[in-house]
């Protein structure tokens, strides 16, 4: 067995936990990456919005990928398909910067 099989083989489990845990608390995890969002562009005062709306997106992606079980149905935390879940849907992109003082 190659290095890359033994390492596959030893990442396989943490590889399924973290899905399941994807799953379970996605939402709290989209939350999490919109206030981390809005923080950064309220501090870089919006400066670099379109970069931070580009990676929020892409990171909400990859949790729900993670957290897609049986090919992602429908209604599952986490996955394609459920309310919020869609990018640039309303609710998942920050608020603009306030206003310069």
């Amino acid at each position: 067995m190659g290095f890359l099989d033994n390492l596959k083989a030893k990442l396989g489990p943490a590889k399924e936990k973290v899905g399941d845990l994807a799953q379970q608390h996605g939402g709290k995890i989209e939350q999490g990456l919109d206030k981390a969002a809005r923080t950064v562009d309220q501090r870089t005062k919006g400066k670099y919005s379109d970069k931070i709306d580009s990676g929020t997106r892409k990171a909400k992606e990859a949790v729900d990928k993670l957290g897609q079980k049986d090919g992602g149905t429908p209604g599952t935390p986490g996955a394609p398909g459920t309310p919020g879940s869609t990018p640039g849907s309303p609710g998942n992109t920050p608020p603009p910067p306030p206003p310069a003082p």
